[in-house]
């Protein structure tokens, strides 16, 4: 039987985290008077763990057939982490926190991952019905929060974060093992898989829009702060995003049904250029903001279900959990890693405006590299060809 609700809440409190803390850990930084590249560096150290950790850990699971112990052990170690950040403010110490951290809780959604759709089997399309939950907790983290910041201290950010991570390892015990199912593709290797040429190109188009994506989630808030715009605003436009998320997870199912996953993908990166360049320079226009927001429906939501589909399609059988571990590595790590050091560098030297453009270039590029290295008439996929 699907553990729905257990999986659910799961995903709930999981990306409640990143709603807590993606958007408003980097204003605690900034009150901690860090500066922009200590700042960039320390978010950084996310996607260098999401590069190492989900590799290690996909391995050892796939070795041990121990999935849901080690989400447990990542949500308990990420909490252990975490507290660091209580005792202080000195670069040094919040970079040894933020590394523990981060080593432990990139282990968790790469196996999740491969754990719901486990469970999920034949069922497959309703993979998005589950993921929306974690949509949800991210849409009330984040309004939540940024209501609250304005009437306290930043200091609060650690305290609901710290409860979250708590949140996260209560539902880790509750979330069944699950047998990966045995196909006849399962046979083939890592390697094989990985020579050919539509996986590579989705891959390195993943490297490529996470890479985009990386001066929005490290400068986003200070960004809309630095031009005007109040704690409360800030939590209202991630909130925005995310429901735009959720309608296209709701969507999906119906989507996938009439477009290929490859079509999907191209639209998604078609967007992304255009979000990142409306971003730079339109900040003095709510309504450009507004509507460049409503398009991470697009470059998130109907991007990472397509990709991840994808991802689920070409890495069966026991090469599934190496398979999430490797999308996450390469995408949200390294893409997400050299856009966030990126920035932090470009963002004191050549402005805001144009390290947002520079996503821009990078949404560019993967969608070239996607729409070359993946023709059309590529069999084995969801949708029509």
């Amino acid at each position: 039987m699907l553990p729905y609700w257990r999986l659910s809440a799961y995903y709930f409190f999981y990306f409640a985290f990143v709603g807590a803390f993606s958007p408003y850990f980097t204003l605690y930084l900034q009150a901690a008077s860090l500066s922009a590249t200590e700042i960039a560096l320390l978010m950084s150290l996310m996607q260098l763990m999401r590069i190492l950790a989900p590799n290690l850990w996909g391995w050892l699971a796939e070795r041990l057939g121990m999935r849901v112990a080690i989400v447990r052990l990542s949500a308990l170690m990420s909490l252990v982490g975490f507290s660091g950040f209580f005792l202080t403010t000195e670069f040094g110490g919040l970079f040894a926190a933020m590394a523990l951290m981060a080593f432990f809780w990139s282990a968790a959604l790469p196996l999740i991952e491969g754990l719901a759709f486990s469970h999920l089997g034949d069922e497959a399309h309703r993979y998005g019905s589950i993921r929306v939950w974690g949509s949800v907790g991210f849409v009330v983290a984040v309004l939540a929060l940024g209501l609250v910041l304005d009437h306290v201290a930043i200091d609060a950010v650690l305290w609901v974060t710290a409860a979250i991570l708590l949140g996260i390892l209560a539902c880790s015990f509750t979330i069944p093992e699950a047998v990966s199912a045995h196909v006849e593709r399962a046979s083939l290797s890592l390697r094989e898989t990985l020579r050919r040429r539509e996986v590579r190109a989705l891959l390195g188009a993943c490297f490529l829009m996470s890479a985009a994506h990386g001066a929005f989630y490290v400068f986003y808030s200070i960004y809309l702060v630095d031009n005007g715009y109040d704690k409360a605003l800030v939590g209202w436009m991630w909130t925005l995003g995310v429901v735009a998320e959720i309608i296209l997870f709701m969507l999906m199912p119906r989507l996938m049904r009439r477009f290929s996953l490859r079509a999907i993908l191209l639209f998604s990166f078609a967007c992304a250029v255009v979000r990142f360049v409306l971003i730079g320079w339109g900040a003095d226009s709510l309504p450009v903001l507004l509507f460049a927001q409503i398009l991470h429906g697009a470059t998130f939501g109907a991007y990472h279900v397509a990709a991840i589909a994808a991802v689920n399609l070409w890495f069966p059988g026991r090469l599934q959990s190496r398979g999430q571990a490797l999308y996450g590595s390469v995408s949200f790590g390294a893409g997400g890693m050299l856009g966030g050091l990126l920035s932090g560098y470009t963002w004191e030297a050549i402005g805001a405006a144009w390290t947002f453009t520079l996503g821009s270039v990078f949404a560019l590029a993967g969608l070239v590299w996607l729409a070359r290295g993946w023709p059309s008439s590529t069999h084995g996929e969801a949708g029509p060809s």
